[in-house]
C-alpha cells in the first residue's frame, strides 16, 4: 500500500489498476489500522530523511525474523554493500558520468536495495548528483522486498524501476540497450524520479535513436512480441511529483 501511494503520484497507464489494488487490501484494516499503516510510512520517511546512508527497511524486516530462509532469503548487511558499492564505483566513476552523461547500476536480486542505496551515497560522497545521472534498475522474485526497495529507491530520490518477477526465468530485458525502456507492464514500477526532466529528454533521444538507428528498422531485430519501435515506445508526460524541494547540492527530495 506504501508503493502503491507512491507510485499513484504518477500518471500511469497502470494507476487505476494500482488504486484498485490499494482499496481491496485497505477492506482489510479498520480505520485506526490505517491511520497506524500511514504513520509508519512517515517514520520511514522521516528516519531516512534524517539517515539516507542506510538500508532502513531491510535491517527492520531481518530483525524481525521475516525473511525466508527456505528460499535462501539473508540481506546482506549494508555496510558490506556500502564497500560493495565503493569497490564498484572505482576511481574513475566522475569521469564516466562526464563521458556518457549517465550511468546505470543494477541489482538482479534487489532485495530492500541496500546496495543500490550505497551506490547512491557513494556517489554523493563524490560529489556526484545521482539524482541526473544514475539510472537505478532492480529486481526481485519477491514482491514484498521488491515493494521494500522502491519505497525506499523513491524516497531517496532515485530514479529508476524495480521488476518484481524471477531474474533467472524472467530477467529483467529493455526496449533498445541503454534500460530507459524496460518491457514487463504491471510487473515495473518506475521511481517518482524516473519522470524528472533530465531522464524524459534522454527517453526521448533514445526513441529517436531507436527510430532512426539500422537495427530500429530491420523487423527480426525488435524484441520479441514488440510492435514497431516509436510506435509500442511511448515517451511518458512531464510529470512533476508535487511536494518536491532542491537542497544545497541540487538534489530533490520527495515529501
Amino acid at each position: 500500500m506504501g508503493a502503491i501511494s507512491i507510485a499513484n503520484v504518477i500518471d500511469s497507464p497502470y494507476r487505476e489498476a494500482r488504486e484498485r489494488m490499494y482499496l481491496e487490501r485497505a477492506k482489510k484494516y479498520r480505520k485506526e489500522d490505517l491511520e497506524a499503516l500511514a504513520t509508519m510510512l512517515g517514520a520511514v520517511t522521516v528516519g531516512m530523511e534524517h539517515n539516507p546512508d542506510q538500508d532502513f527497511l531491510g535491517e527492520l524486516y531481518m530483525g524481525l525474523n521475516l525473511g525466508n530462509e527456505a528460499a535462501g532469503q539473508f540481506f546482506t548487511p549494508y555496510h558490506v554493500c556500502h564497500l560493495m558499492a565503493e569497490v564498484s564505483a572505482g576511481d574513475n566513476l566522475a569521469e564516466q558520468v562526464e563521458k556518457n552523461g549517465w550511468i546505470s547500476v543494477n541489482d538482479p536480486c534487489c532485495g530492500g536495495g541496500a546496495l543500490l542505496l550505497a551506490f547512491a551515497n557513494v556517489c554523493r560522497k563524490k560529489g556526484i548528483n545521482f539524482q541526473t545521472s544514475v539510472l537505478f534498475v532492480a529486481q526481485d522474485i519477491d514482491p514484498t522486498v521488491a515493494m521494500m526497495c522502491y519505497i525506499q529507491l523513491s524516497l531517496m530520490g532515485s530514479p529508476g524501476h524495480v521488476k518484481v518477477g524471477n531474474s533467472l526465468t524472467d530477467p529483467l530485458t529493455c526496449h533498445g540497450d541503454h534500460g530507459l525502456f524496460p518491457v514487463g507492464g504491471e510487473n515495473i514500477w518506475f521511481t517518482p524520479m524516473f519522470f524528472r526532466d533530465e531522464w524524459q529528454y534522454r527517453r526521448l533521444w533514445a526513441q529517436i535513436d531507436m527510430i532512426l538507428s539500422p537495427a530500429a528498422k530491420t523487423p527480426d531485430a525488435a524484441p520479441a512480441g514488440a510492435a514497431t519501435p516509436g510506435i509500442a515506445i511511448s515517451t511518458p508526460p512531464t510529470i512533476e511529483p508535487p511536494g518536491l524541494q532542491v537542497n544545497k547540492a541540487g538534489q530533490f527530495t520527495l515529501f
